[in-house]
């Protein structure tokens, strides 16, 4: 039986790919840092099937723990400060847990188990001010926050153990991917539920940055499975998964709003636009400059072409399809939400 060690176990792609490891028959460790209250996130369904480890990706000796513990075969290491935003915020917290961290996991690996498969999550932030269009392996990188400059490391620093200790460690630059399980600080999370608690009369409108930001968008889903798919090769190597397809933000919205039942008029442009609900003129959707990014990054596109024809990966959920289990799942959430705060007033 395989072993496989995650770290960022409980976020979105870590519990699709802890669901794929466990399907395909592995002993699955996840690294979980100790908190004051125990919080599973997205894998608290899976929890009884998962062996947890507390580590710190600041602290290698925890993670050289991790490694014996585990006695992990593959290591994917999916543990990051992940929200842009914050990195403007936390530029030294997430340089210490994007890119030193991913150096202190690589020597843990090679300190205890050195054959162990490393897979590392790279990011189209990377490319930030695009150098080519459509983005590739060897598109040059020009990160624009702070998030960005810490993966550039952290993707390098992969390469750098692969080339100079004949470690099994790949990169894959995996382009924006959502789903269901995102967090509400993200922009797409942040849509779909908005749009719902909107179309159910809960919330007015939801304020919203730069709409004409250009992102290639898949789902978390089938982004794992070419994780796992990159790890099974015979030799590493680095990957952009993608779909090769760019949309902008405001086309995000007007789709996620459709599925909840609202059609959405635009007016105005840039700082005064605003989207409109065709059946009652109300607006639903607002530009707030706050929301902008200190350097914009205005478009990204991959092309994964040599990860369809090397390891013969596919995506299998459109974007429509995406958005629509978005809505969705938040649709679920916040009717479960509407009938427990109605079953706690009646009491």
């Amino acid at each position: 039986m395989k072993r496989a060690l995650i770290t960022g176990i409980t976020g979105q792609d870590g519990s699709y790919l802890a669901e794929l490891l466990l399907e395909k028959g592995y002993q699955v460790y996840g690294l979980m840092r100790r908190k004051s209250v125990v919080d599973y996130g997205n894998v608290d369904h899976l929890k009884e099937q998962i062996h947890f480890i507390y580590a710190d990706m600041t602290d290698v000796a925890s993670l050289i723990h991790a490694m014996r513990v585990s006695e992990a075969d593959e290591v994917y290491n999916l543990a990051a400060q992940s929200f842009v935003a914050t990195s403007w915020e936390q530029p030294l917290a997430t340089a210490e847990i994007d890119a030193i961290g991913v150096a202190n996991m690589l020597e843990a690996i090679r300190t205890v188990k050195p054959k162990a498969r490393f897979y590392q999550a790279s990011t189209s932030e990377m490319f930030g001010k695009v150098q080519e269009i459509p983005q590739t392996e060897n598109t040059p990188f020009y990160p624009r926050s702070p998030y960005g400059v810490a993966k550039v490391y952290g993707h390098w620093i992969t390469k750098n153990y692969r080339e100079s200790y004949g470690m099994y460690a790949c990169s894959g630059i995996l382009f924006n991917h959502e789903s269901e399980r995102r967090g509400k600080e993200f922009v797409t999370r942040k849509i779909t539920d908005a749009a719902v608690r909107i179309s159910m009369g809960i919330q007015d409108h939801v304020e919203l940055g730069n709409l004409d930001s250009k992102r290639d968008w898949g789902h978390s889903q089938d982004y794992v499975r070419a994780m796992w798919l990159m790890l099974q090769q015979e030799k590493p190597d680095d990957y952009v998964i993608a779909t090769n397809e760019t949309r902008t933000v405001r086309s995000f919205a007007e789709l996620a709003f459709h599925y909840a039942g609202i059609d959405v008029e635009w007016q105005g442009c840039g700082l005064d636009e605003k989207g409109v609900n065709r059946a009652n003129g109300k607006v639903v959707v607002a530009v707030n400059p706050q929301f902008f990014r200190p350097a914009e990054v205005e478009l990204l596109i991959g092309n994964p072409e040599k990860a369809e024809k090397t390891l013969g990966w596919k995506r299998e959920i459109s974007f429509e399809q995406m958005v629509e289990r978005m809505v969705n799942q938040d649709q679920r959430l916040v009717k479960s939400e509407m009938e427990y705060q109605k079953i706690y007033r009646a009491e």
